[in-house]
């Protein structure tokens, strides 16, 4: 029998507002995946630390505080740099529709902005997750 998908939940930066991480956490669990929840005001560091250590197959980061052309690219090249490029890495918060191309040609796959269905999340997850 073949495991859950692992999706690590991860709020970078200083953002202390966490009800929609929180949110798509419960969607996701809800879904079958298994979730680990990081908490707030996570580095880049912890995030990718976190991620090896709990062998994820999707990053999820929510960001609110306006750093997310900093902190999301930062996670993707610190995978990158531990060999683990296969992780589907996932952004979701208040980030501007004029900064998603920047994001997603940085490695961000997608980003849920929000009113995104929570479906549509875990849709995407389970389509994309490389196994």
């Amino acid at each position: 029998m073949e495991r859950p998908i692992r999706v690590l939940v991860a709020k970078p930066g200083l953002d202390g507002h966490d009800r929609g991480a929180k949110v798509i956490a419960r969607a996701l669990r809800d879904a079958g995946m298994e979730v680990i929840y990081t908490g707030l005001r996570q580095t880049a560091e912890q995030i990718v630390n976190a991620a090896i250590q709990e062998d994820v197959d999707c990053v999820a980061m929510s960001i609110l505080s306006g750093a997310h052309n900093t902190l999301l690219p930062k996670v993707v090249e610190l995978l990158n740099g531990e060999n683990a490029s296969d992780i589907l890495v996932l952004g979701g918060g208040v980030i501007p529709d004029e900064d998603i191309p920047f994001l997603k040609d940085k490695g961000i796959r997608e980003i849920f902005t929000p009113g995104s269905p929570t479906q549509a999340i875990i849709d995407y997850i389970r389509e994309n997750v490389k196994r």
